[in-house]
């Protein structure tokens, strides 16, 4: 680890402020990715700047959803009774992403920054066009068990391995950010980027930007919602295919309205609207779902090693809702 610059700001506008006045400045969180990436000299700040101390309330919208503060931490939002009761898909979906000892630390604003597991990221030895652009991508004909079948360039084909951030996308979460240019919302689908021929800029954050909040619209049938996680081993792994689904369906057995995004397959968060988009009106039938996967992975394109994962995801979509459809108080 490299020698660096520490500040501890006591608000977003001093953390804003530290980070004009430092170079290649770096904001912390919790440190559960950024301290793990600079010990491995792949990220190298001149600047760190604490964010600890920001807001950590979690608090009603307006409109009836939920706002929560980027420096709260991921136990507090999963075990909040709020987050249980309105939208179990989040509180289940950060328990099955990290130990207890991270999920202490870590934050909100955090996990959504956080930076792909690819083994090639990690390997200062391997070609990764993430670190360094224009070096190459050894995953696609190396060892790429773990990596994307959807939204992959030929220069970047690593997943994003936030599990939180796929409950948030179903979700229809807005984040919220301050920077030099004062506040701005963005459609947490929104943040992330697809590769492309850039695939080490990765958020469409402007310089100096600090996540303050992530607000979740109201959706009364996300009481209805599940997260399922599909990994090699059932702790400290992270998912080959997620799913977060939330359903609603009607007493005659019809989709009403539904809420899908896949983890584990791309380069971001997928939102899974060609597979909604089918569903809605459309019988809450096995028969349905299996179509409506067919048509959100008809453009997946395996590797070698992680072709599996598309028959995979269409698997664990269909069993998710499912699993959904039948829970006491579906059609009604």
């Amino acid at each position: 680890m490299r020698a660096f610059r520490y500040e501890k700001a006591a608000d977003a506008a001093a953390a804003i402020k530290f980070f004009a006045q430092g170079a290649q400045a770096k904001y912390l969180g919790g440190g559960t990715n950024l301290v793990d990436l600079m010990r491995e000299n792949i990220e190298r700040p001149e600047t760190v700047i604490d964010v600890t101390g920001l807001s950590r309330e979690i608090r009603d919208a307006e409109d009836g959803g939920l706002v929560i503060d980027a420096g709260t931490k991921n136990t507090a939002v999963a075990s909040h009774r709020a987050v249980r009761e309105r939208y179990p898909v989040l509180a289940q979906a950060i328990l099955a992403g990290a130990s207890a000892q991270i999920r202490n630390m870590a934050t909100v604003g955090g996990n959504l920054m956080q930076r792909t597991r690819c083994y090639y990221f990690y390997d200062d030895a391997a070609r990764c066009n993430k670190r360094a652009r224009g070096q190459g991508c050894d995953a696609i004909e190396g060892f790429n068990r773990i990596h994307a079948i959807l939204g992959a360039s030929s220069h970047c084909v690593a997943t994003h391995p936030s599990d939180m951030c796929v409950a948030l996308a179903a979700l229809d979460a807005v984040v919220h950010l301050e920077g030099p240019q004062g506040r701005r919302r963005l459609k947490l689908v929104d943040l992330h980027r697809l590769p492309g021929d850039t695939p080490d800029i990765e958020t469409e954050l402007g310089a100096g930007e600090l996540i303050t909040a992530v607000e979740i619209p109201a959706l009364p049938f996300a009481m209805r919602s599940s997260y399922r996680k599909v990994r090699d081993r059932s702790s400290f792994a992270f998912a080959l295919v997620s799913v977060a689904a939330a359903l609603d369906v009607d007493d005659k057995g019809n989709v009403r309205d539904v809420r899908l995004a896949l983890g584990g397959v791309a380069h971001k968060p997928w939102r899974a609207t060609a597979a909604e988009q089918v569903l809605r009106g459309a019988p809450a039938s096995e028969e349905n779902f299996r179509h409506a996967a067919e048509v959100e992975l008809k453009d997946a394109v395996g590797l070698a090693g992680n072709a599996f994962k598309i028959e995979l995801a269409k698997r664990v979509i269909v069993n998710t809702l499912q699993k959904l459809a039948m829970e006491p108080g579906a059609g009604s």
